[in-house]
């Protein structure tokens, strides 16, 4: 009997994308609305994501603008930004909020790095956690009787493989973080 890897991999899916989610919200030199989605923004007694309350949008290479779709929220766009130290310059208008990034000095790149590398290693953890939690029921199923010995090692092989690729687009993902923040 073959084992069924399809929660093993929605698993690795998961994690995937939520390294990828993490990673575009490392900041580079770039402006991207990315760096913004953990800021949250009073708005009439809540706490809010600031996409919910304005349009972000990218106004050139250096420089986002968002547009909130209440004028009273600005004030506390441009709050939040600041308290969230992400080492943005903000600056309001008549229109909205500007948000200025300012160019990387060495330091900050190296420290953006070690930033990326971090975020990868946990979620090499958590892609551990998950292959110990396959590996286990794979060997239950074994002790159970629903699964031959020989079968429990291919199982093993090909989790392993899945475990493996799973790791080489972490590495692929982390050197393109590194050499855009690099760069």
């Amino acid at each position: 009997m073959a084992y069924d890897f399809k929660p093993f991999e929605k698993k690795i899916a998961e994690i995937t994308d939520r390294l990828g989610k993490e990673l575009s919200g490392v900041r580079t030199g770039r402006a991207g609305p990315a760096v913004l989605d953990g800021v949250l923004v009073e708005s009439y007694g809540s706490r809010v994501p600031i996409n919910q309350v304005a349009n972000v949008s990218v106004e050139d290479a250096r420089t986002l603008r968002i547009v909130p779709w209440d004028t009273s929220v600005a004030k506390e766009i441009e709050k939040a930004i600041l308290a969230a130290n992400l080492g943005l310059s903000v600056g309001a208008d008549d229109r909205g909020v500007r948000v200025f990034f300012p160019e990387l000095t060495a330091e900050r790149r190296v420290s953006l790095v070690k930033l990326a590398k971090e975020r990868v290693e946990e979620h090499r953890t958590a892609l551990r956690v998950a292959r110990d939690e396959v590996w286990s029921d794979i060997q239950k199923k074994e002790r159970d009787g629903e699964m031959p010995e020989d079968d429990k090692f291919r199982a093993k092989e090909d989790m392993q493989k899945r475990v493996d690729a799973a790791n080489a687009a972490f590495e692929q993902a982390l050197e393109r973080k590194e050499k855009e923040i690099t760069s």
